[in-house]
Parts: C-alpha cells; sequence; structure tokens
C-alpha cells in the first residue's frame, strides 16, 4: 500500500506554497540574524547547520557574515534553489531532521521559523532532538525559534482569504489533538487544490522535557525577534538556547 506523503513534503515542494509566503521578505531574516549574533557570538571559524533551512535565507546571510554554514531540508525543490548560492562555505543538502545529521560535526545549529513540531508523535520530536544533539561538538549549541503555542492558538484568525500571482486562497485555522491546523484550498490550472500546514501545540516545558532527554541543557528562553525575556501570555515567540552537556 502506497504511504501518504507527511504533509510538509507534499505542500513544500510546490510552487503554491512560496506563492502564498513570497511575502516573507529576507529583511526580517537578516534583521533576526544579527541580532542573534551579537547576543550569541559564534566564533569565525565555527561550523553552522540551518535545520529545515527552506530555501536558504537564513544560511546564505550567515554565510555573507563569514560562516562555514550547512543547510539541510527535506524538500527537494527547496534545496534545488538554495544550490544556486552555494560556494566553498556553504553547502546544501536534503536531509531528514530526524535521521543522521552527522557525529559531533557542528558547532552551532539553528532551527529559525517555527520549523519543528511537523510530525504526527512526541516521539519523533525527540527522534529530531537526539539526532541534533548527536551532530553537535562538546559544548556546541542549539538554538530553536519556535511560536509560543499558547499565544498563537487563542488568536488565531478563523477564515481569511488571500491573492498571490492571480491564485485566490482560502485558509481556515483551528486547533484540533492539540495542534495547530491551517487548512489552505485554491484552485489554478484547472484543478481544485487542498493542503494542509500542522504543527503542535509545543511549550516551554514540552521542549524542556525533549530537550534534556536528548542529552542538551536549556540555558537561555526569549520572547521575541529581539530577543527580550519569555513570557507565556505576551511573548509571540518561544527561542529557546541549549547546549550540548
Amino acid at each position: 500500500m502506497t504511504q501518504t506523503p507527511e504533509w510538509f513534503i507534499s505542500w513544500f515542494d510546490t510552487p503554491y506554497y512560496h506563492m502564498l509566503y513570497k511575502h516573507r521578505d529576507d529583511t526580517e531574516a537578516h534583521d533576526f540574524i544579527d541580532v542573534l549574533f551579537e547576543r550569541l557570538q559564534p566564533k569565525k571559524d565555527a561550523l553552522i547547520l540551518d535545520l529545515a533551512c527552506g530555501k536558504g535565507r537564513h544560511a546564505i546571510y550567515m554565510n555573507q557574515k563569514g560562516y562555514n554554514v550547512v543547510g539541510y531540508d527535506l524538500a527537494e525543490e527547496n534545496i534545488l534553489f538554495a544550490k544556486n548560492f552555494e560556494n566553498s562555505r556553504l553547502n546544501f543538502e536534503v536531509r531528514d531532521m530526524r535521521e543522521n545529521l552527522g557525529d559531533q560535526r557542528f558547532d552551532w545549529v539553528f532551527n529559525l521559523f517555527t520549523s519543528f513540531g511537523y510530525f504526527e508523535t512526541r516521539e519523533e520530536n525527540l527522534f529530531a532532538l537526539k539526532a541534533i544533539a548527536k551532530s553537535l561538538k562538546p559544548g556546541g549549541k542549539l538554538l530553536i525559534d519556535f511560536m509560543n503555542a499558547e499565544k498563537v492558538a487563542k488568536r488565531l484568525v478563523p477564515k481569511e482569504h488571500k491573492r498571490a500571482e492571480n491564485i485566490d486562497f482560502y485558509i481556515e485555522r483551528f486547533t484540533r489533538d492539540n495542534h495547530i491546523i491551517k487548512e489552505i484550498k485554491f484552485s489554478a490550472e484547472g484543478e481544485d487544490h487542498q493542503f494542509e500546514e500542522k504543527v503542535q501545540m509545543l511549550t516551554k516545558l514540552d521542549f524542556e522535557e525533549f530537550i534534556t532527554h536528548a542529552g542538551l541543557k536549556v540555558s537561555e528562553y526569549y520572547g521575541s525577534l529581539n530577543l527580550e525575556p519569555f513570557n507565556e501570555s505576551t511573548s509571540d515567540r518561544l527561542i529557546i538556547l541549549a547546549e550540548k552537556i
């Protein structure tokens, strides 16, 4: 029996995903990296992994700042695009974060823009964190930039219509089985399409559990792209800095 592809494989590899989210510009990504690197001060000889790198906007900018960077993403089309920017200190590969990412290879792993919690089970989150931990050198660090799920769930916009590239996208948002769901429907090229985005509603306590079991230790929590302190009620983001023990 043919297994249905996971939603992020089906959706991220379509051109429609990038049409819908084309408003995401590089400026915000660059500003966030500037703030992060000013605070974290990674060494210039550090090897950095941008995990779930998408088309590489963060990885490319890290490389432009003088760092050796590797980008991994599950979507082949994303990696094909990102490879146009490769050089001797910037490389991209198709990789699943739940599988082997290397053995004590990286000084830093960055997982940005809510690129975690896409899986069906909690166990898969732990698989991913253990793979990340294995890939870090002793003393290596992980930074996860996730949504503040509690705030997002309370403020969901139930229905939305967006028009992009002459396509009308109809979006519905709701919660189900401890996931935040976004259903996206549209017609293009004479066909009706429907995709779903589904992210686990992971809290600070959830991440603490996964990270600890993976052999890492949380050192900081931040609540915004400007790295303000985290507040469960008011923060827009849940940004976690952890270190390999």
